[in-house]
Parts: structure tokens; sequence; C-alpha cells
């Protein structure tokens, strides 16, 4: 009963608080239907939010976007619009508020879904907080995208990555967070490879500091040049070549990075088949019996 009283007393107060047109005001949505949204102030008199005064992001759909029960911030129009409604702008709202919230964002480099609305010269654009914002063509992917028309209506997640007020500039990009995606992706196969274990690779790139070998699955390790073979070189392309089919060893995968022996993995190779070699010759029966023989021929009774 407290607790409903002092409810009760906050209503009373809220319900006797000066609203002036000009003012940014909250309140929850109590109805919704295309022409307009209606909210409930705490006031003696209920706001109203014409459909065309909520964003001016044209993918925006008032339907479909906007729930009973969710709390909106607008700026008061007129405090009567003609029915004994106070008439409000969550545009004009947003125009004041919003760039706050993308500060904060910006600041947080938090990840946000997008859906392109628009396609302008050298990029996309996609609105956050009802605000215009900028995705360059060089920031839609990891690698520059020469054609951004197949990303029209597509949802993209990006961060803020620059927001000018006074310019009304917002910059976004979905690069970073693909980045950090794909090295993520990166980092899991490589954790998942075995140091000991024998590959198959190809010489993908020669460096004076050694080789570069494709391994497949978009991984690729470095041969040391002190790992390519047992000789002592003063380059890798002394004894190998881009295109070149190779044996490896991963000798570690430390910090994301493969690090690869092709020498190792060739006396691994011999060893096994001398060892095979010895096998063969001991399981064969002519080579015990010639060996019998021969000892028996060497005694003396």
């Amino acid at each position: 009963m407290e607790e409903s009283m002092k409810d009760y007393e906050k209503e009373l107060e809220a319900s006797f608080r000066t609203i002036n047109e000009g003012d940014v005001i909250q309140g929850t949505v109590i109805d919704v239907n295309e022409e307009e949204v209606t909210l409930d102030l705490k006031y003696y008199t209920q706001g109203i939010i014409k459909a065309e005064d909520m964003s001016d992001d044209p993918g925006f759909s008032v339907l479909s976007d906007v729930r009973i029960g969710d709390v909106i911030e607008a700026t008061v129009v007129r405090m009567d619009d003609g029915q004994g409604n106070i008439l409000l702008s969550r545009k004009d709202a947003n125009a004041v508020l919003a760039w706050d919230v993308l500060q904060t964002y910006l600041e947080e480099k938090k990840n946000l879904t997008v859906k392109v609305s628009e396609i302008v010269n050298a990029g996309v654009v996609a609105y956050v907080e009802g605000i215009r914002g900028f995705i360059p063509c060089s920031q839609l992917d990891i690698t520059y995208v020469e054609d951004p028309q197949p990303y029209l209506g597509k949802k993209l997640t990006v961060r803020v990555t620059t927001v000018d007020r006074d310019k009304e500039k917002l910059i976004l990009s979905a690069k970073e967070i693909l980045k950090e995606q794909a090295k993520e992706e990166h980092d899991h196969k490589v954790a998942m490879i075995v140091p000991g274990t024998i590959l198959e690779g190809v010489v993908e790139s020669l460096q004076p500091y050694g080789a570069f070998v494709d391994l497949k699955d978009g991984l690729s390790g470095l041969v040391h040049i002190s790992q390519i073979c047992q000789k002592r070189i003063k380059k890798p392309s002394e004894v190998l070549k881009v295109g070149d089919k190779v044996k490896v060893k991963v000798l570690n995968t430390n910090d994301g990075k493969i690090s690869l022996s092709i020498r190792a993995a060739s006396e691994e190779m011999e060893a096994e088949e001398i060892e095979n070699t010895d096998m063969a010759q001991f399981s064969s029966g002519e080579s015990i019996g010639t060996s019998l023989g021969d000892l028996f021929a060497r005694l003396k009774f």
C-alpha cells in the first residue's frame, strides 16, 4: 500500500509539471497505428507523434518498428494538436539526442546491425538512431568493394568510426568487425593443428628469410631458411620455387602463426623408410634363413 501511495504521489507530481514547446520529454507507447503513435506522458493529457515525424530512415515502419511499451523521447512541437493532445516529434528530438548516443557507440566500439537503404557515390547509406550514416566502399568488406549495388537492402554489422555533430557526419564500418571475425576463425584453425604433424603444401612465396607454404583452408606457414634443407643455403630460391609441392612438419603454432620445417619432415620420412625396410627384411623368411645359414657356416663342430 505504501508503494502504491508513493507511485500515486509521483504521478500526481508529474501531472503538475510544466511542459513547454521545444522541450524534449519522455513517454511510453500505449497505442500504434499507421498514422500515429500515442504516448503516455504521465501528464493530464497524452502525446501524439505523427508517423511522418517518427524517423528520417526510409526503411522505418511505424507498425513494424514501434511496440506498445516502448519508451520514446520526443520534442514538443505544439501543446495542443486540436484534440487536446500534445503534438510531438521524434525526429526533432533525434536531431539533438541521437548524436550523444552515437558518440557513446563510437567510444564503446559497439556492434550495430543496420540495413543498407541507398547506394551512393563511393559507398552506401544506412541509418542509426534515425541519423543518416555513410559506409564507404573501402569499409563494406575486408577488401575494397568495387560495386556496392548488391549490398542494397542487405543487413550489415557495423561500428561507428566518425561522429561529427556540427557537420552532421556519421561514418560507419563493417571492415573492422569482419577482420576480427576472420582472425578468430583463422586462430581457431591454427589451434586445431597438432605440432609434429606432417602436412603437404605448396610454396606460395619466397622471402630472403624463408618460404611461405600454402596449407589450404586459408592457412599458410613459414619455413625458416634454416629449416629448408640439411645443407646451408644463402637464399630459399637455391632449392625451392613458387608452386613446388612440399612435405612439411609442424614445429609450433604460437600466436596464431604456423612454423614449419621441410628438413624435419624429410628426416622423419627417411627414418620411417629405413625402419620399414629393416622390418621388411626381418619379416622375410628368406632373409632369416640366409642369416641362420651364415651363422652355422661360421660354427666349427
